[in-house]
């Protein structure tokens, strides 16, 4: 009694082995993971068609040991700087079916880094910077020198400036007060 419980022991766990040995079908595969560093020209080129790369676009991480085995040394550029009007088969990320990522892909996604060249260059935009804070600081200074408001004239009331209600004698006629429109 003992064996047949030992047997099917062993068979239920043979099952549940196979059950946890099984991978899901949609994480990274094998081939796409880095490989040995090459270290022979044959190994290179094996790691170069492993990317679909051409031999001399092929130039591998230094083997410095962190782990980056045979993945290929893409230069640090962001998709931002990639061509917008290319038919891209991925648009949303500016990439071909079957191209290389780059080891830092979330680094130089468009909604972080923009690696483009900037049309200006940095002693042009130095200049501009400090030119227009002098001219700011200028402006502020000569605004305590020459203040600026707004023009008021008098305020303008009818019956030749209410000459009555301000107390002026009934006996006597005021003086014209002449108003100016503008």
């Amino acid at each position: 009694m003992a064996g047949r419980a030992l047997i099917k022991a062993d068979k239920w766990r043979k099952g549940y082995g196979l059950m946890v040995a099984s991978r899901a079908a949609s994480g990274v595969s094998k081939d796409v993971l880095p490989g040995p560093y090459p270290k022979t020209p044959e190994e290179r080129a094996a790691a170069a068609k492993k990317y679909n790369m051409m031999l001399e676009d092929y130039q591998p991480y230094p083997d410095d040991g962190r782990g980056y085995g045979d993945y290929p040394m893409l230069p640090n550029r962001s998709q931002q700087e990639r061509d917008p009007w290319y038919k891209w088969d991925h648009p949303d990320l500016r990439r071909n079916w079957g191209e290389p990522i780059h080891w830092d892909f979330d680094m130089f996604i468009r909604n972080r880094v923009d690696t483009s060249p900037s049309p200006v260059d940095w002693s042009t935009m130095s200049k501009t910077l400090l030119g227009y804070l002098g001219f700011m600081l200028l402006m502020f200074g000569l605004g305590e020198v020459f203040p600026a408001y707004q023009p008021v004239a008098p305020k303008q009331f009818p019956y030749n400036d209410l000459y009555l209600e301000r107390g002026g004698d009934p006996e006597k006629e005021p003086e014209p007060v002449k108003h100016y429109e503008i």
